[in-house]
């Protein structure tokens, strides 16, 4: 470049920077459009008015919501299913139609649920062949050599045969220790000679979760142990797997005695319980994906398994090149025909059956099986009777609104084989998979390890084919309909898939978090990390989920909402808002879970200043790119719900999961940094704390080394797939040996010593109780963070910024503090701040710093003009009261005071000569306080400080102050819960006070101060 075109591209560049930044100001001052919220909107148990949908999306433009996501809902609301319209009819169609019609109309976009219920993929229309499904094998045993012309036993209820395969009888088949005595705790077993187990089976009979412990005696008196597992099938449901009781299998060393006893950490009723010499493969249900994790969040290695001890004799294993293919020697309605040879033989019909999960929870008639997620053409005819039923009925006018698919967290548990599975997991691992499905009946094949490489494989191509498959399908469907896919990358039942890969597939990802407990702990992360490694800049939430319905205002979300933006989510689904069809019915139809954003809500119109807050929020961190130090690898293993941090990060830093996808062909190196192809970047690769890594990926994270990019982690002993075994062990060794013995990647107990070495300093000195996000933009650094206390407090944050002064943007009032007090030295730049209780702040770095920063001002105490204790006039619904003193509504005398809900008018009279810097301090509100001076509304306050500046209607002498106090539905409904029925005021369809409940306090608490600042 010539020395005058590069002067000319500085000038330009230097002129852009001014328009970056009042670009930047103009957005967070202004939210755009983009940045509007967006909703959950359910319609329950079809209690539908037309009146009540246009109502609903009016009402939605208002509370500043700019999309709206329709779910069709059953047996969730308490309301018996309202007979017409039924779900699906003309009529029912119609009532969608008008929703698009008047969401054109007014401006509010809408999406659509991909099917009835909020999970998953299915309804009426799915047959049992386009259907998830799991391969049995109903089996008959032989002896040779005969003629053998016979039907095959086959499972009830529609199924397609998968394969007939035949294979000698391993030693020890049909053998049992006999069964002496049984109690509710124990099962003895005695033997007239010594015998020699491998195993031992429990087939559970009902619902049943249990400790176990086989131990064995030579006399039957002194017992020693063998082995302690767990006999775990609590949860029944086929979410969790399609064989609900599927037998307990549990492998050990041979060992011999005379007597054995199983004993149980607790009464409990099991069926058969099988001692055999048998060799069986340990968990196999779980490692053939016939039963999951049974609860909603499966540990990080959940789904991986010690090694099994290999087969001590010949003859125990199914030899994989002794399995016959008879598949051509079967007809059509089962009759095989075949020439047995000498010998004992098993011979099993292989069959894929319907797992039995259906889309839920759905109104009867349009509820029907899950379709297949692991083929496109069955997800094609799903796609085409549901969301292409409603585009050929909607006009272009009205499919103007029409703007995503949705596919919320999955819940529809495992399958393991579609149509053309065999050829497709020939083509991908190189090997024929039919001799290896004894396999899925619990036999071990060639060995233990090749047996639980070969499930392995099975996992991980399931957890391939659901992501490319089922959301990759379902995203290019919308996609050539011109709409997108959002999806919720995670499952809480039975997940067979892979976080990252998963959600990496669709067009918007979304994470999520409810208003109590630890959900969102896991989610949150997984939608922020998948977005991140796959480029997506926008993570969205379905925010405030769970909860007591009706309890929380947004002083109560403030700080959860934060909490998720630190996890890395910048824009919200709120979850929810339910279609009110009745105006009478307050506060109207709700259900058991989610915070109620409907137009009954007290709030409802009071909440702009939150989601003006939120929609700031939203500008800043979609900004850029987000900085993060560590990426944390989670392995190959599947199913996978979350990744885990082996060791932790270092406090002050930040980080993304990533998996093997990515890595392999996303990742490179650029400056000693590993960069994304969207510019993120990351100081280091963390590997989990795993023994196996297949050679490709290998190989890549030794490139990636090589060029200067910083691996952490132990090395692995092998791989874990039975593909291009055992080649791919030595190969595994070799590498590995390559890299830990050059000394070319970094190892420890910790991190800190590592990061130290790289020159990883944190990021942000802070609190640990204090939260944060950093983005970055070019030259602009913008800090997000977040007191998460009830409390005020002081504290100095030390940010890693280099030269640049900091700038305080306050989300919630838009303001912006161009230079707080700040000391810049070393490479960091130190602010002292003041947060009150549950703020937060963005400090933003863009501009120069001059010299070594600025000292901060000696406090100021504000100088108190009035103080206004009482008396109040206070204005509610019924009548108006007076307060001597203010006090918690709740702690009235008047019933209709103390379970009062909605919105009283406080008034009050001072004096006060000074007219400018002069503030009103409400103290203590329950829950939001709209301010009136004069007859001027001056602003609505919502959180702590409720204070806010009343210059601007100030008059020398006499002013009329008015607060506009709201507080949400509960004590109301704790009061009409107290009350007999025919004295109620409110109606719930249904009922969420728990007997006992406390009233929340209500009111201006203050104190009510007039102060000059």
């Amino acid at each position: 470049m010539s020395p005058r075109r590069m002067l000319l591209t500085l000038l330009l560049a230097a002129l852009a920077l001014p328009a970056v930044a009042d670009d930047l100001e103009a957005a967070f001052t202004s939210p755009p459009d983009s940045t509007k919220l967006r909703c959950y909107w359910y319609w329950m148990d079809g209690h539908i008015s037309k009146e009540g949908l246009t109502k609903d999306l009016e009402a939605m433009r208002d509370f500043g919501i700019g999309e709206a996501y329709i779910g069709i809902i059953s047996g969730q609301s308490g309301l018996d299913p309202k007979p017409e319209p039924l779900a699906l009819s003309d009529g029912w169609w119609d009532a969608i139609v008008h929703a698009f019609r008047e969401g054109s109309r007014l401006g509010v976009d809408l999406g659509f649920f991909n099917s009835p219920g909020w999970s998953q993929s299915g309804g009426p229309w799915v047959t049992p062949d386009k259907a998830m499904r799991y391969v049995s094998l109903p089996e008959t045993r032989l002896t040779g050599p005969q003629r053998f012309e016979g039907k095959l036993p086959a499972p009830e209820g529609p199924f397609q045969d998968v394969a007939v395969l035949a294979y000698p009888a391993p030693h020890g088949e049909g053998v049992a220790a006999p069964e002496k005595s049984r109690t509710p705790r124990a099962v003895d077993f005695e033997c007239p000679e010594p015998f020699t187990a491998r195993s031992v089976t429990v087939t559970p009979v009902k619902e049943v979760n249990v400790q176990a412990e086989l131990l064995v005696s030579d006399d039957g008196k002194d017992f020693r142990p063998v082995k302690a597992f767990t006999v775990d099938r609590h949860n029944l449901n086929v979410n969790v797997g399609p064989v609900p009781l599927a037998p307990v299998v549990a492998s050990f060393p041979a060992v011999t005695a005379r007597y054995f006893r199983l004993t149980f950490s607790a009464d409990c009723e099991v069926g058969e319980v099988r001692v055999s010499p048998a060799v069986r493969v340990e968990s196999h249900a779980e490692k053939a994906l016939l039963k999951m994790f049974q609860d909603p969040l499966p540990p990080f290695d959940f789904y991986t398994w010690p090694p099994q001890a290999e087969p001590d004799a010949p003859g125990l294993a199914v030899a994989p090149d002794a399995v016959l293919n008879l598949s051509a020697k079967m007809d059509a309605d089962g009759t095989l025909r075949w020439d047995v040879p000498a010998g004992e033989w098993i011979v099993q019909r292989a069959v894929m059956s319907p797992t039995g999960t259906k889309n839920s929870p759905s109104p009867e008639e349009a509820t029907g099986l899950e379709v297949d997620k692991m083929n496109r053409a069955p997800l094609a005819v799903h796609f085409d009777a549901y969301v292409g039923d409603l585009l050929r009925r909607l006009s272009p006018e009205e499919r103007r609104a029409f703007k995503h698919v949705v596919a919320d967290s999955y819940e529809m548990g495992p399958q393991n084989w579609t149509d053309g599975f065999a050829e497709l997991f020939q083509a991908r691992y190189g090997y024929d998979p039919l001799p290896w499905l004894p396999a899925l009946s619990g036999r071990v094949v060639g060995g233990a390890d090749q047996t639980d490489r070969f499930l392995w494989d099975l996992r991980r191509l399931v957890a391939d084919r659901v992501s490319t498959e089922y959301v990759g399908g379902l995203r290019d469907l919308c996609n050539a309909q011109g709409l997108k896919m959002w999806l919720e990358n995670y499952g809480h039942w039975g997940y067979p898939g892979e976080f990252l890969q998963y959600g990496g597939q669709c067009d918007e990802i979304s994470g999520e978090f409810w208003v109590n407990g630890d959900l969102g702990s896991v989610e949150l992360r997984d939608g922020a990390s998948s977005a991140h490694i796959y480029g997506k800049n926008v993570v969205w939430a379905e925010a405030f989920t769970g909860g007591i319905p009706f309890a929380n205002s947004p002083r109560d979300l403030k700080a959860r909402g934060d909490w998720a933006f630190s996890e890395g989510i910048n824009q919200f689904v709120l979850h929810l808002v339910i279609h009110q069809p009745w105006d009478d019915k307050r506060p109207g139809v709700n259900a058991w879970f989610g915070t109620e954003f409907n137009r009954h809500n007290t709030w409802h119109d009071h909440a702009g200043p939150w989601v003006d807050y939120l929609r700031r929020c939203t500008v800043l961190l979609q900004r850029g790119l987000p900085v993060a130090d560590a990426a944390y690898f989670i392995g190959e293993d599947a199913p996978k719900m979350a990744g885990v941090r082996r060791p932790e990060l270092p406090a002050g830093h930040d980080f993304d999961y990533i998996n093997a996808e990515v890595i392999e062909t996303r990742l490179s190196v650029k400056d000693g940094r590993l960069v994304l192809p969207d510019g993120a970047s990351y100081g280091i690769l963390v590997l989990p704390p795993s023994e196996t890594m297949r050679p490709g990926l290998l190989k890549k994270i030794g490139e990636l080394a090589a060029a200067g990019g910083a691996v952490f982690g132990p090395a692995p002993l092998r791989s874990p797939s039975l593909e291009n075994y055992p080649a791919c062990d030595d190969e595994v060794k070799r590498l590995a040996a390559d890299l830990w013995g050059g000394g070319r990647i970094l190892t420890g107990d910790t991190l800190d010593a590592a990061f130290a070495k790289l020159g990883l300093t944190p990021d942000l000195v802070c609190p640990a109780d204090m939260l944060w996000k950093h983005r970055r933009d070019g030259e602009t650094d913008l800090y997000f963070v977040s007191n998460q206390q009830d409390a005020a407090r002081d504290e100095t944050l030390s940010f890693r910024v280099d030269g640049r002064a900091p700038e305080l943007w306050d989300a919630e009032t838009g303001r912006i503090t161009a230079e707080p007090p700040y000391t810049a030295a070393n490479g960091r730049v130190e602010v002292p701040l003041h947060f009150d209780a549950h703020s937060s702040v963005f400090v933003v770095f863009r501009k120069p710093a001059e010299g070594g920063g600025r000292p901060a001002p000696a406090p100021k105490e504000p100088k108190v003009l009035a103080a206004l204790d009482g008396p109040w006039t206070v204005e509610f619904p019924f009548g108006e009261e007076t307060f001597k003193a203010l006090a918690s509504w709740t702690e009235s005398k008047n019933d209709d005071v103390k379970y009062f809900s909605g919105e009283a008018v406080y008034r009050a009279v001072f004096k006060t000569d000074e007219t400018k810097g002069v503030s009103l301090d409400l103290g203590r509100v329950n829950d939001t306080a709209v301010v009136r001076v004069n007859g001027k509304e001056l602003g609505t306050l919502w959180k702590e400080p409720y204070r806010l500046d009343i210059s601007a209607a100030l008059r020398p002498g006499k002013n009329e102050v008015e607060i506009t106090v709201v507080n949400p539905w509960i004590n109301r409904l704790i009061g009409d819960n107290r009350s007999r029925a025919e004295n109620r005021t409110t109606f719930m369809s249904q009922n969420i006070v728990k007997p006992g409940a406390r009233l929340k306090p209500a009111g201006l608490l203050g104190p009510v101060r007039i102060l000059a600042e």
